[in-house]
């Protein structure tokens, strides 16, 4: 390729609307332009990485087995409807009519469409297992799209999905998906995580995130330092303390904390470390039958985990409780709850007062359950610090058993922190953040149940097929690359995911011909040599034209000159070094590994 030829726009100005690295270069360097709110056209420098993505992607999921297909984008409503996810999938769905007023969605996953394909061509055990899988653009309606291609709307995704009759056969073939995306995130040259992770709106049983470790990134991980143990924040185990409940040692008293309404705050004014006092967080659950006031129970240096809460049984619905229910359980602002004299039950008001006959008001109100759920570090406490249910006064030398019952329920609710052990029992646990670009699910039999998608067995019944889930962002691994793999120049791309190999530049080829006619041999050189390089013949000054070719990226740069050719030599400097060399022929393409 030259880039006389070529479309290249680059720009020295960081866009102001740009808040993540990768955003900003890919700006800069001309990769993408924005049309909308989280849609961007690829220019042909984004292509040319994308499509090097892409084709890693291919070649690793044809390589495990995975058949490619392609399904339509926009999916009608009736098979979503099958699985409950038109109402459940919420405002990301996308939802359109037809000219009939037919109801459609842009798909933003292909589940329902994968099983339907399924139920249709799948008939025996004997065709079992199949793997499909497309590369394909996907829409989710994000609320806030953001950091450009990182959490845009519209974005470039490969979806697989498994079918088979066992669960054994579901979970042998989630371990080579497993280990086709570590050698997709390795062979792109990228450092990353594989953690355990929940399985959220996708649902199923054992799920993997793979994530891109990168300051920027989104996502919290925590991991051992001593063993292979990571997983996403939320999934991550917090133990319990290895030592039992200390003896009470101090009487509970009432302390004024007229203006602290904060753990911080009261810890402060008291003296105390901030691991001595208890956070009060109240939540309600409003399904029918379980009508219930959640008092959850951390540490003051803790933060409470809600997935890990939700899951506890009975409290899949829970929400956090409003002012008004607050103030109608505890009689006091919410900086000075506690769960001493808490009683069993308690008649709460629900919302605010409502007027009849546009007279008189009254607050609805409805009697439920108190529920007290300590986390396990909590549980462990003594002579700690919590609200006193009165504004302005909190309680200190509270101890559980004398001052109020044992919680009702103990368990792990808490967000892990550094230093914790490791739940495998390996060393201590440390956090990162990354960018989720891959994510692997064993979906069991959730949606095949749902659409009636069976096969008949080797006893010939009807067996519904049990189903894995794998998706990869293709074009988010375009901007987590980026995020890993940059400079105060530009883009430091791996080989593998950069636009072209090496760059061919000519230095002043209108003054000497001969300089033009040797940049042009090794360009043609390299390119029979099977190199992906790119000829910079546009003729501009040194300084714009190296500056460009460090900003988009390339990992090597070898440079004509009038003066290296009559010195027998070319310019080699590889993106990732900080000086240039002066190398013959022969030595160059040894730094190349030819």
């Amino acid at each position: 390729m030259r880039l006389s030829k070529f479309h290249l726009s680059t720009t020295k100005e960081t866009p102001a609307d740009a808040e993540v690295v990768s955003h900003q270069l890919m700006l800069r360097a001309g990769m993408i332009r924005k049309l909308g709110a989280g849609l961007y056209t690829w220019t042909p420098l984004g292509l040319r990485a994308l499509r090097k993505v892409e084709a890693i992607v291919r070649e690793e999921m044809e390589r495990a087995g995975a058949i490619e297909v392609l399904m339509p984008a926009v999916q009608p409503r009736e098979l979503w409807e099958e699985t409950g996810r038109w109402a459940k999938f919420g405002g990301q769905l996308l939802k359109m009519k037809d000219r009939k007023e037919q109801d459609y969605c842009f798909g933003p996953t292909h589940e329902e469409v994968i099983t339907d394909f399924a139920r249709q061509e799948l008939a025996s055990y004997k065709q079992l297992p199949k793997n499909f899988f497309q590369i394909q653009t996907k829409f989710r309606d994000e609320i806030r799209p953001r950091f450009g291609v990182m959490r845009a709307r519209e974005f470039l995704m490969k979806d697989a999905y498994s079918f088979h009759v066992t669960p054994d056969c579901m979970a042998r073939e989630y371990q080579v998906m497993y280990d086709a995306y570590t050698r997709i995130f390795t062979r792109l040259g990228l450092t990353f995580r594989a953690v355990n992770a929940d399985t959220g709106a996708i649902g199923g049983s054992a799920s993997h995130e793979f994530h891109v470790l990168a300051d920027s990134g989104e996502d919290a991980i925590a991991f051992s330092d001593a063993s292979p143990y990571a997983a996403n924040v939320e999934l991550a185990e917090a133990l319990a303390p290895a030592t039992p409940r200390a003896a009470a040692g101090e009487a509970m008293r009432k302390v004024a904390t007229p203006t602290q309404k904060t753990c911080e705050a009261v810890a402060e004014l008291l003296g105390l470390p901030l691991a001595r006092t208890v956070k009060t967080v109240v939540y309600c659950v409003d399904a029918k039958g379980a009508e219930q006031v959640i008092v959850a129970l951390v540490r003051g240096d803790h933060t409470i985990n809600e997935i890990k809460l939700s899951k506890l049984p009975g409290l899949a619905e829970l929400r956090l409780a409003d002012a008004h229910e607050i103030r109608s359980v505890f009689g006091s602002d919410p900086g000075f709850l506690g769960p001493v004299g808490l009683k069993a039950e308690a008649p709460i008001q629900s919302g605010a007062p409502v007027k009849i006959d546009g007279f008189s008001t009254v607050t609805p109100t409805v009697v439920r359950k108190i529920t007290v759920v300590a986390d396990r570090t909590v549980a462990a406490m003594a002579d700690f610090v919590v609200g006193a249910n009165e504004d302005g006064f909190h309680l200190a030398g509270v101890n559980f058993g004398r001052d109020l019952p044992e919680p009702t329920l103990v368990a792990d609710i808490r967000n892990v922190v550094e230093g914790d052990p490791s739940p495998d029992g390996h060393g201590t646990i440390k956090l990162a953040r990354g960018i989720e670009v891959g994510h692997v699910f064993q979906l069991g039999q959730k949606y095949a149940e749902a659409m009636k998608a069976t096969v008949l067995n080797a006893e010939g019944k009807a067996q519904v097929m049990y189903m894995g889930c794998y998706g990869i962002g293709v074009s988010r691994i375009v901007a987590a690359g980026i995020e890993q793999n940059f400079d105060a120049n530009g883009i430091r791309w791996p080989e593998a995911m950069a636009p072209w190999r090496v760059a061919v530049c000519m230095i002043n080829p209108k003054n000497d011909a001969a300089v033009t006619a040797a940049a042009e041999a090794l360009y043609n050189d390299l390119a029979a040599r099977g190199v992906d390089v790119v000829l910079d013949d546009r003729g501009l000054r040194p300084g714009q034209m190296f500056a460009d070719i460090e900003l988009i990226g390339l990992p090597h740069r070898v440079v004509v000159s009038e003066r290296g050719l009559a010195a027998g030599t070319f310019e080699y400097r590889a993106r990732s070094a900080a000086e240039s060399e002066n190398l013959n022929r022969d030595q160059v393409f040894e730094r190349l590994g030819l």
